[in-house]
């Protein structure tokens, strides 16, 4: 039954369709938890149904099987009577078929919707009978119906079903005769069938009745459980719908672990993806709107300035060209930054430390004129990308060439610890302060005093480092060289295979 209120949309059909529509033309929606109720009700039912019909079919054929055993044994016990039996008055055998009835009828105590009848002679009005009187509440009993009493006794066969307006009779028929004559005489045993239906309906009400309560009390129950089962899915719903750019800082409430607690782990884990790419979005919008700003109000400037001076403007050409050359830079750096969020931003393969190391060493010697060594290599197998961790490492050298002087010893080697792999660039420049020691890894941050003055980047080189540390599952850390200076460690922990 569908339910509507004063709120609701008026509904229409779409055209072509049956299907419920709402005035804007979109489909009316049934909640799953009506769908799950109304799943329930109907397999109830059906399997209820079939309980009781099958019970009912079940006591029909006991009846049946009762009522055909019942019937062959007085039959059989007539037989026996007749064949054995002896009249009581003579002490001889019967040779009267009407006084063998009426004798076998006075010893007999029938069934309650059971009739035994003996029938005598032939003549137009039907047969004599011999009975006892029955009261049949159900049905007419045979001792007044001599039309079926007729019909039984001139039937062929032994057994049969009389079909009477009156009431449906079941019957037995044990003919007897006098020696060398043809039979005149009958016993008949007719069972009235209808008292037996009438139970075997009522156990079937009785079932309908109990399925009835049943399935209202399924009802009840399934509203509640598949509420409290899909309470997660429309916790789902309801944050998906308040959701937007500016708040995604809403999470699911996590209880149990069926899978409808795993489908709000998922949703909350999709919901951890999509701020941190918001955020890396508006990050990456703040920052090259603050870094890109100062360069194009100098190209600007220096555009609205130049004069018609070849020389002035070859100056003026040097320096937008150099301004633009570095919001490239900017822009590439950014980039690389936004795409260090992707999933497939690293691609790990087995890699030889030691080659790895030495390629890079060959790389950084033509950075700058410095003393380059290779301190040392860790000869083993890792799982890492090798270009972005020769990209990082090349970036460490670069900055410890941008703060160390001509002839100044610039080292780079590889360790491992267990299961972690070391990389490091360590230089002997003036070292980082120890308040600079976090700042500097954070983009556009340069520390509170610069380490030299030859250093021209925006301050994204360090970021891109920790981002490709981090995609590894590791980190990037700073501390002191000894004898001054600064040494840059990739830390890229359970990276051996």
């Amino acid at each position: 039954m569908t339910m509507t209120t004063a709120a609701d949309p008026p509904q229409t059909t779409r055209p072509g369709t049956t299907e419920p529509t709402t005035a804007d033309g979109r489909r009316r929606r049934v909640s799953a938890r009506v769908r799950i109720v109304l799943w329930l009700l109907l397999v109830m039912a059906v399997a209820l149904a079939s309980v009781a019909t099958t019970t009912r079919s079940i006591l029909l054929r006991d009846a049946h099987h009762r009522i055909n055993g019942l019937l062959a044994q007085e039959a059989g016990e007539f037989t026996n009577f007749v064949e054995r039996g002896v009249d009581p008055a003579t002490g001889r055998p019967f040779t009267d078929p009407a006084r063998l009835l009426r004798v076998f009828l006075e010893r007999q105590n029938a069934d309650p919707d059971e009739e035994l009848i003996g029938l005598v002679g032939r003549s137009d009005r039907g047969p004599a009978q011999i009975f006892q009187p029955r009261d049949i509440p159900v049905a007419v009993p045979l001792y007044e119906d001599a039309g079926a009493r007729r019909r039984i006794f001139e039937a062929p066969g032994s057994t049969g079903t009389l079909h009477r307006p009156s009431g449906e009779i079941r019957w037995a028929k044990v003919a007897v005769a006098r020696p060398g004559s043809e039979p005149d005489a009958a016993f008949v045993v007719a069972f009235h069938p209808e008292r037996e239906r009438q139970r075997a309906n009522a156990v079937f009400r009785i079932l309908l009745a109990i399925s009835g309560v049943a399935l209202v009390l399924t009802t009840g129950i399934g509203w509640v459980v598949a509420g409290r089962i899909l309470k997660p899915v429309r916790l789902v719903r309801t944050a998906a719908a308040q959701l937007t750019e500016q708040d995604l800082t809403r999470r699911i409430p996590v209880r149990g672990r069926d899978d409808v607690a795993a489908l709000a782990e998922t949703f909350n884990a999709m919901l951890d993806r999509l701020e941190r790419a918001f955020a890396a979005q508006r990050e990456f919008v703040d920052d090259a709107g603050h870094e890109l700003r100062t360069p194009i109000t100098i190209v600007r400037g220096h555009l609205e300035l130049m004069g018609d001076d070849p020389a002035e403007r070859e100056e003026t050409l040097r320096l937008v060209t150099d301004e633009l050359d570095r919001m490239s830079r900017i822009v590439e750096d950014l980039l690389l930054l936004a795409k260090a969020e992707r999933p497939d931003f690293v691609t790990p393969e087995p890699v030889q430390l030691a080659e790895l190391t030495a390629d890079v060493y060959v790389k950084a010697r033509t950075l700058g004129d410095r003393d380059w060594q290779l301190a040392e290599v860790a000869d083993r197998e890792a799982e890492l990308d090798p270009q972005r961790i020769t990209q990082a490492m090349v970036q460490l050298a670069q900055n410890a060439v941008q703060h160390t002087a001509p002839g100044q010893t610039i080292r780079i080697g590889s360790r491992t610890d267990g299961p972690r792999v070391e990389l490091y660039v360590a230089d002997c420049g003036p070292g980082v302060q120890s308040q600079d020691t976090e700042v500097i890894f954070e983009r556009f941050r340069r520390g509170t005093a610069r380490r030299g003055a030859r250093g021209s980047g925006a301050g994204l080189g360090l970021s891109i480092v920790r981002a490709i540390a981090e995609a590894h599952g590791g980190r990037v850390r700073l501390h002191a060289t000894e004898g001054g200076g600064a040494t840059f460690v990739l830390t890229l922990e359970e990276a051996c295979p």
